[in-house]
């Protein structure tokens, strides 16, 4: 795993450090590799503010014990394992729905996307998004932060171009972009 002097100094892990959590993720397609990998950008506050390297450990570290206990795997589907019945969240944190003029971010009025995505994870009830409507798991505001980073940790994991295409269209793959903005 990649460290915070790493980051700090725009070296490239394939595990990046907790404290990535604090950076501007995304993918870009790569001619060399031939496929698309992540891009860790410049800082931006995450829940409001910068984490320090043993906050962020211990959030990303609740963040995986809290997928663990609400068996988040039995229905969707995290770097190849799990399962299909809801959708994989391998990429989750890049999911343009999520974003400023995402409709996911919209539909719970939070002005981020951490902020989003933490709402829908307290109450998916109140947010239909598929016709297989994620149950409510009783998951606490602290536990929904943590799982929120441990998701945004996720995807800046280079993953050897898994999933295939990640980007929504054919332009925006050819143009070497993706949906993660």
């Amino acid at each position: 795993m990649g460290t915070d002097k790493d980051l700090k100094d725009g070296v490239t892990k394939r595990v990046p450090a907790p404290t990535v959590i604090n950076y501007h993720i995304d993918y870009k397609m790569s001619e060399k590799r031939g496929h698309e990998v992540p891009v860790i950008g410049e800082k931006e506050p995450f829940f409001g503010k910068e984490w320090s390297e043993d906050e962020a450990k211990e959030l990303l570290h609740l963040g995986k014990l809290t997928s663990q206990a609400k068996n988040c795997m039995n229905c969707h589907t995290l770097l190849g394992n799990g399962a299909y019945y809801a959708p994989d969240l391998t990429k989750a944190w890049l999911d343009p729905a999520w974003g400023k003029s995402g409709a996911l971010q919209a539909m719970t009025g939070k002005s981020t996307k951490e902020e989003a995505m933490a709402e829908f994870l307290m109450h998916p009830s109140k947010y239909p998004t598929h016709a297989r409507m994620m149950p409510d798991l009783g998951i606490t505001e602290k536990e929904a932060k943590a799982l929120v980073a441990f998701l945004k940790h996720m995807s800046s994991i280079d993953t050897n171009g898994f999933p295939r295409n990640f980007s929504k269209t054919v332009e925006q793959f050819k143009a070497g972009g993706t949906n993660a903005h």
